[in-house]
């Protein structure tokens, strides 16, 4: 027994050490493989941001990739010429030249600060254009939709921790899913019940924040049929992460379909019915609403969804009235007052004089 044990001492294989010429070679051969099979993972990847389905997503992707090709001409000359003058001048090419007192050259200073000049130029010019003819706020022209279809209208609330979208024209609401026909505009108007969130589907549009007492707004439109994913791109507590829809862009009798089984359900938004839905609660199922209450999501933005509650927009009304109202009174004093009589100065028993005041508050 004792023999065998140091047979299979001798026989067993000693453990690799990290410095064994054989190892190195292995993890150096090895590691481009490694880099290789992690960037074929990455190509299964859905990169939605830059090849999305909507024209103002599409404008926004092409925004993107033109300023990180404008950046990367400065970028990536500035690399390799870092890596070049490190591996020319370096201490063992003796071959190189060496010059000690030069420390001057107006050609190189004018391509130094001439291409990043040029390049901030156009990278300014070409974000205040896109700005501009991407302002969520603006509707879409004649060449981004046509004429002959009347825009859909979406009233976006956002909730704890769910989405409701309501469609005033089609009297109807859903939580947490949403749709549009292909090539027909969409008017979202947007708020929040509670905390400040973030309206996010990156196929259609870029994301528009969602707060409380305030509306915001986003003209879209979906360009191919199919079926993307909504979120709420801003934290808002315990819930976030499950707060999620889906999007669907359906030709035009698909999306006439959508709405008939949402008034089919028989469901009704009424006030008393949105109070216990704004409720907290995560991971909310879809519900459907064949009818809502007239003028809900106004009353969501001025907070008087409980009809005891006073609107924000009647609250400031009045305090505007009370403000000119005392403005006008003070501006009638001023008119009307009449100027005193003779006034005594006291400067002392013997000597007085008389002032007139011709201003008195």
């Amino acid at each position: 027994m004792i023999e065998i044990g140091k047979v299979n001492r001798r026989c067993a294989s000693p453990p690799a050490r990290a410095d064994d010429p054989a190892v190195s070679s292995w993890a150096t051969r090895s590691s481009p493989l490694a880099a290789l099979f992690c960037a074929g993972l990455l190509t299964g990847c859905d990169m939605v941001v830059l090849h999305p389905s909507g024209h103002i997503a599409t404008q926004q992707a092409n925004l993107l990739v033109i300023s990180t090709v404008l950046m990367l001409l400065i970028i990536v000359p500035v690399i390799v010429t870092t890596l070049f003058f490190a591996w020319r001048y370096r201490a063992s090419n003796t071959a190189a030249p060496y010059t000690p007192d030069w420390d001057h050259s107006i050609q190189l200073e004018l391509l130094i600060w001439s291409a990043p000049l040029l390049i901030i130029i156009a990278l300014g010019a070409i974000t205040w254009i896109g700005t501009h003819i991407l302002d969520p706020y603006r509707p879409l022209d004649e060449r981004q939709a046509p004429r002959d279809f009347e825009a859909v209208n979406v009233e976006v609330v956002a909730l704890d921790w769910k989405w409701l979208f309501i469609y005033p024209d089609e009297g109807i609401a859903v939580v947490n899913e949403l749709a549009a026909p292909v090539n027909v505009p969409v008017r979202f108007r947007i708020t929040s019940s509670s905390v400040m969130n973030s309206f996010f589907v990156p196929a259609l549009a870029g994301q528009i924040y969602a707060m409380p007492t305030m509306e915001t707004r986003l003209h879209a439109i979906i360009n191919r049929s199919g079926e993307y994913e909504g979120f709420s791109a801003n934290y808002s507590g315990a819930g976030f992460s499950g707060m999620r829809f889906k999007f669907f862009g359906m030709s035009t009798a698909e999306f006439r379909d959508w709405v008939q089984k949402a008034k089919s359900s028989g469901q009704t938004l009424s006030r008393d019915e949105y109070m216990k839905l704004e409720r907290p609660s995560e991971r909310e199922t879809v519900r459907r609403y064949g009818t809502v209450a007239p003028d809900l999501f106004d009353a969501i933005v001025n907070r008087c969804v409980d009809i005891t509650s006073p609107c924000l927009h009647a609250v400031m009304m009045s305090d505007k009235r009370r403000a000119a109202a005392a403005a006008d009174m003070r501006t009638s004093f001023a008119l009307n007052r009449q100027p005193d009589p003779l006034v005594c100065t006291n400067r002392s028993p013997t000597e007085s004089a008389l002032l007139r005041v011709t201003e008195r508050y």
